[in-house]
């Protein structure tokens, strides 16, 4: 006689078996049943984070890293719309994501009542879908979000539960789950005039984004590469696609020194645009008028067809559209490789560090060298994130994990914290500027609970450097941007999480070395001067 269970059971074994190895939240009393349920279930654990936007943040890493969708939660009301923050930032950074609130029972939906909102109206601009949690369909319902999760441009899915709904019977259910299909090819007719186009083209560029590292195409851009002998552009979430010091490198658009890679693709005459989301970069702030493009995508081009020409829009899979290119003999194109390199070389040289003091440029170089080769770094967002988006270099995809969809501050611990989590074999580290680490600082006090060992290199320059230069730009005195006068985090340990400082490279190499041999998280402090990013960042994409 099969045991009767109750709802709460049947979702975190459900979640369990869809691969689902975290929740991350801040419980309420509706919750206890659901921890209840975890703490007595394998292979699924339940993770107390200090903030629910901070618990979004985690449950994105994880969808982006794992298999499964990454899980979270948060209560009525406040729970919820803190809980947005990285809900919200899994929409547009295309993570899958299952997020879960506490909602008012039936009798109560509607009535004026403490913490009382509308939370299916509050997610529905947010996810791919929002839904409620009934007791008769648990994992139908689940199921069904983690499908439409992962399906097409991945993203959350909102599910409500009803307060109250735990504790009942669980209804039977049958069925297993099924993964979201892959894409058919495109069209073999649009793919055919994509060929034409590409053999006519005398300077095609490859513009390659988000969706062709979802797509797992980085050996077919590679050789797409090297067999007609063009340069590739990399959106920021791209990076790992092709490596730094390949001849058809060109940079990455929008980040840091942009002007630099403009020079390149401003002369093309055809984009072939792979896995190209705009989410992160507009096709029409970079792409030059002349040109035409193709696009090789999931989901049609989003772009301004009056103003540029949309010669093929091939809707399907990408890798498939790649082959379609591959199969084509190989020509050489007017492109100057050499003249490219040149300005490949002249642009890294310009990311150098300054003999004029410790900067930014210079922390970077140095944790590049001490983070191993397959090292992940997650960095916050602010000027730094501008910086590494062209400096850092970035052995392959995943190893270099930022928010450039949702760009929201606070990204950097709680990244750094759910890669550890997956990735426990991965040295992590965190970037962050001393803005941004305010806002979720409190997360370190989940690492050392934890034992999550991260190290958090903390770019402490007292200043909102890119509002600032904005500012300046505008012949705007400075004003609101200060961060403090001066000075450090000022305390040698935070949350009981050790906190080094260095103000210069070699004091800043040594404390790397040590915090990163230590057993649990530290903070490593480098005061540097933000006047180095006036210099390379807030560069036009046209030259």
């Amino acid at each position: 006689m099969t045991k009767e269970r109750n709802v709460a059971a049947v979702v975190v074994e459900t979640l369990r078996d869809l691969g689902v190895k975290y929740v991350f939240g801040v419980p309420s009393g509706g919750w206890v049943d659901y921890m209840e349920a975890m703490r007595r279930t394998d292979g699924i654990e339940f993770i107390l984070t200090t903030h629910e936007g901070g618990a979004g943040m985690m449950a994105d890493v994880c969808g982006r890293i794992g298999p499964a969708p990454g899980a979270c939660f948060g209560t009525f009301g406040p729970g919820a719309t803190n809980l947005a923050t990285g809900v919200g930032e899994a929409l547009l950074d295309r993570s899958p994501m299952i997020a879960f609130t506490d909602e008012m029972p039936a009798a109560m939906r509607g009535r004026t009542t403490q913490m009382g909102i509308d939370h299916q109206a509050l997610f529905a601009p947010l996810t791919k879908k929002t839904t409620r949690l009934k007791a008769d369909a648990v994992r139908e319902i689940l199921f069904d979000a983690a499908r439409v999760a992962l399906e097409g441009r991945p993203g959350p899915v909102h599910v409500g539960l009803p307060v109250g709904m735990s504790a009942e019977k669980a209804g039977a259910e049958n069925g297993a789950f099924v993964p979201p299909a892959k894409p058919v090819a495109a069209d073999a007719a649009l793919l055919a005039r994509a060929g034409e186009l590409f053999k006519a083209a005398k300077k095609p560029v490859l513009a390659v984004g988000l969706g062709a590292v979802q797509a797992r195409v980085q050996t077919q851009i590679q050789a797409l590469a090297e067999k007609h002998g063009i340069p590739v552009v990399l959106t920021p979430m791209a990076k790992g696609m092709l490596a730094e010091d390949h001849p058809s490198y060109a940079g990455v658009l929008f980040h840091a020194l942009s002007d630099m890679v403009g020079a390149t693709h401003a002369q093309a005459d055809l984009v072939v645009a792979v896995g190209y989301d705009p989410v992160e970069f507009n096709y029409e702030s970079w792409m030059a008028k002349q040109a035409k493009l193709v696009s090789f995508d999931i989901a049609p081009a989003d772009i301004d067809r009056e103003q540029y020409t949309v010669a093929v829009d091939a809707v399907g899979d990408i890798g498939a559209s790649l082959n379609a290119l591959l199969a084509l003999p190989a020509s050489r194109k007017d492109w100057d490789l050499a003249a490219l390199a040149e300005r490949r070389a002249a642009m890294f040289a310009k990311l150098e560090p300054s003999n004029r003091g410790f900067g930014p440029k210079g922390a970077l170089s140095v944790l590049r060298d001490v983070l191993s080769g397959d090292g992940i770094m997650t960095c916050d967002v602010g000027a730094h994130t501008h910086l590494i988006g062209q400096l850092w270099r970035t052995p392959e995809p995943g190893l270099q994990i930022m928010t450039n969809g949702w760009s929201t501050m606070g990204f950097g611990i709680p990244a750094a914290i759910a890669a550890k989590l997956m990735r426990p074999e991965k040295q992590v580290c965190a970037v962050v500027g001393d803005g941004g680490f305010l806002m979720t600082a409190g997360e370190l006090a989940t690492a050392i609970r934890c034992g999550i060992k991260i190290v958090v290199v903390l770019l402490t320059d007292n200043d909102l450097a890119l509002i600032r230069i904005k500012q300046e730009k505008k012949g705007n005195p400075i004003y609101g941007t200060p961060v403090r006068a001066n000075g450090t985090v000022g305390s040698d340990s935070i949350f009981g999480v050790p906190v080094r400082t260095a103000r210069d490279a070699v004091t800043f190499r040594k404390e790397l070395e040590a915090a990163f041999a230590a057993d649990g998280p530290v903070v490593v402090e480098a005061i540097v001067d933000s006047r180095e990013y006036d210099g390379v960042v807030l560069k036009k994409d046209r030259p």
